[in-house]
C-alpha cells in the first residue's frame, strides 16, 4: 500500500512537471503599429563637456525623420538616424521636444537633458554577454550583438548598452593561445587579449550603431574567470577604458577577497570609492555598476561610494537549474525583507541581476532555452520594472524569437521601469504565496503587480486600502495594453502559477 501511494505521488509530481514544461508561450504584447511612436526614457543625465550620445527610440514605418526642438548648444541630431551627439559645456536642465514623422503621421514628446553631476537618472537598459557567451566572448560576438540590438528593434524601445563581461583581458597560465598576451604595455596600460584585437575599433562600431559600450573588470588582481584585473593599475585601467571609448563599467568583487575583508564596511567600500573618484576625473561619462552581491547591505551605501547601480544578491544564474528558485528568492525576498525601495532612485539603482530570457549558456558548453517557464519570464520582467531595476538582457540577442522579443519590448512595461520620478516599488501585501506590489509613478498613477508564487492558478485581489488610494480607478492591463474598466475598492484577477497580472491605475474624479 505504501509503495502504491509513493508511486501515485511520483506520477502526480511527474505529471505536474510535464504540465509546467509545456506551459504555452502566449504573446501578450501587441505589435508596434506603423504610425510613429516615441518610447524609452524621458530624462537623461550627462556631465559638462562629456561626449553625448543618445538615439531617439521610436517605432513606426521607415523611413522616419527625427527632430529635436530646443536642442541645447553643442548638440546636433541626425534627422535620418535620430542619433543626438556632441557635448554640453554648461550645467543646467534643458527641456527639449522630440518629434518623429513618417508618411503616416508624426509624434512628439518632451525630453529633459540634465547636465550636471548625476548619470543614470533612470535604470540602464541594454545587453550583457555573460549568461550566454561566458568565457567564449569575442569581438565578433559584441559586434553581432550591436547589430542585433538595432535589427531586432530593441534600440527603438530604449535599449542602449552593449556590455562585455569577463574574459576580454589576458589570462596567465591559460592553455589557449588567444588569451596569452602581455597583461600590460610598457606604460602599465592594460591590454586586451587576441579575441579583441582592437578595442577602440569595437567601441567605434558600437557607437556608430547609435549604442553605448560597456566593459568589465575587478578591483582585485584577477577577474572571476582568472583574467587580469585592475588591482594596482586602477587609474591606468580607467584611462585605458576612456581611450577605448567605453561608457559603462561593471566592477566585480571577485579576487578582492585576497586583499580586503567582506565583513568590514571600510574594506567593502574602499575599492569602489577609489574607482569612482578616478571616474569622476575623466572627460568621459562611465556608468559604474558595483557587482559585489549585496555584501554589507550595499543598497545603503552604494550611491555614496559613487555607484550608479549595485548588485543586491548572488548571481541569478550561478546554477542554470536554479535560476527559477533564485528569481523568487533574490527578486522577491531579498528586496522586500530589507525594504530596498528606500535606498534607490535617480542616479543610483538596486540591481537584482540580468534578465535571463531566451537562450542561455547551460555552463556545459551548450546554449539552451532558459529554464524559466513563460509565466516566470513575465514575472521577472514585471518585477524588475516595478522595482526600477536595470533592464539588462543576457540571453542570445542574435536568436530572439517573437515571444522573447515581446517580453523585452513592451513599451508600457518599459515606461514603468523608466518612470522619471524614479521611485521604486515595494510589496504592500502578502498572503502565503500571493503578493501585491506597488509603484508610484510621475503622473500620479500607480503600477501594481499581482504575483502568484504558488503552484496553482489563484484569484488575487489588490485592495485600495493597501495601495493607499480610494474612490473609482481606471485600470489598464499593461502587458496586453488594454483598458479593463473602472473599479472601486479593489481589483481582482486570476493569476496563473508563478505568473503575474501587471496593471496601472488612474484615479477618476467625480
Amino acid at each position: 500500500m505504501r509503495k502504491r501511494l509513493l508511486f501515485l505521488i511520483l506520477m502526480v509530481f511527474a505529471g505536474t512537471l510535464i504540465l509546467h514544461s509545456q506551459e504555452p508561450k502566449i504573446i501578450l504584447t501587441p505589435k508596434s503599429g506603423p504610425e510613429p511612436r516615441i518610447n524609452g526614457t524621458k530624462i537623461f543625465g550627462v556631465r559638462p563637456g562629456s561626449p553625448f550620445l543618445f538615439t531617439i527610440p521610436a517605432t513606426g514605418k521607415r523611413p522616419m525623420k527625427y527632430e529635436v526642438l530646443n536642442l541645447p548648444s553643442g548638440l546636433k541630431c541626425d534627422p535620418a538616424t535620430g542619433q543626438i551627439s556632441g557635448a554640453i559645456e554648461k550645467k543646467g536642465e534643458y527641456l527639449t521636444t522630440f518629434r518623429v514623422s513618417n508618411e503616416l503621421g508624426s509624434a512628439r514628446r518632451e525630453f529633459k537633458i540634465v547636465c550636471g553631476d548625476q548619470l543614470a537618472l533612470t535604470p540602464s537598459m541594454g545587453w550583457n554577454s555573460w549568461y550566454v557567451w561566458e568565457n567564449h566572448v569575442t569581438d565578433k560576438i559584441m559586434r553581432d550583438a550591436a547589430d542585433a540590438m538595432v535589427s531586432s528593434g530593441m534600440i527603438d524601445h530604449g535599449y542602449m548598452y552593449i556590455n562585455i563581461d569577463d574574459c576580454w583581458s589576458a589570462k596567465p597560465g591559460s592553455t589557449d593561445s588567444t588569451l596569452l598576451v602581455e597583461p600590460h604595455d610598457l606604460n602599465g596600460m592594460i591590454n586586451s587579449n587576441k579575441r579583441f584585437p582592437n578595442m577602440k575599433a569595437l567601441t567605434d562600431y558600437i557607437h556608430f550603431r547609435g549604442l553605448k559600450a560597456g566593459i568589465y573588470t575587478s578591483p582585485g588582481p584577477f577577474t572571476c574567470a582568472g583574467h587580469v584585473a585592475a588591482y594596482g593599475h586602477e587609474e591606468q585601467d580607467i584611462t585605458r577604458f576612456v581611450q577605448w571609448g567605453y561608457d559603462f563599467l561593471k566592477y566585480d568583487w571577485c579576487s578582492y577577497d585576497n586583499i580586503g575583508r567582506r565583513d568590514t564596511l571600510p574594506d567593502l567600500q574602499k575599492p569602489y570609492l577609489l574607482v569612482s573618484k578616478i571616474l569622476k576625473n575623466q572627460k568621459r561619462d562611465i556608468v559604474l555598476n558595483l557587482c559585489q552581491y549585496g555584501m554589507g547591505k550595499v543598497w545603503k551605501w552604494g550611491k555614496a561610494v559613487g555607484g550608479q547601480s549595485w548588485r543586491t544578491a548572488d548571481d541569478l544564474g550561478g546554477s542554470f537549474e536554479g535560476i527559477g528558485t533564485a528569481l523568487f528568492r533574490d527578486g522577491f525576498d531579498v528586496y522586500s525583507s530589507d525594504s530596498l525601495h528606500l535606498y534607490a532612485g535617480p542616479g543610483g539603482w538596486n540591481d537584482p541581476d540580468y534578465l535571463l530570457l531566451g537562450y542561455l549558456s547551460n555552463w556545459k558548453g551548450k546554449t539552451v532555452p532558459t529554464p524559466l517557464t513563460p509565466n516566470e519570464e513575465y514575472t521577472q520582467v514585471s518585477l524588475w520594472s516595478l522595482v526600477a531595476a536595470p533592464l539588462i538582457f543576457s540571453g542570445d540577442i542574435t536568436r530572439l524569437d517573437d515571444f522573447t522579443l515581446s517580453l523585452l519590448t513592451n513599451d508600457e512595461v518599459i515606461e514603468v521601469d523608466q518612470d522619471p520620478l524614479g521611485k521604486p516599488g515595494f510589496r504592500v501585501s502578502k498572503d502565503g504565496n500571493l503578493e501585491v506590489w506597488l509603484r508610484q509613478l510621475e503622473d500620479g498613477s500607480r503600477a501594481v503587480g499581482l504575483f502568484n508564487r504558488g503552484e496553482n492558478e489563484t484569484n488575487i485581489s489588490a485592495d485600495w486600502t493597501d495601495l493607499g488610494i480610494s474612490g473609482k480607478q481606471k485600470v489598464r492591463d499593461i502587458w496586453r495594453q488594454k483598458d479593463l474598466g473602472e473599479f472601486t475598492g479593489k481589483f481582482s484577477a486570476f493569476v496563473p502559477r508563478h505568473g503575474v497580472i501587471l496593471i496601472r491605475l488612474w484615479s477618476i474624479k467625480d
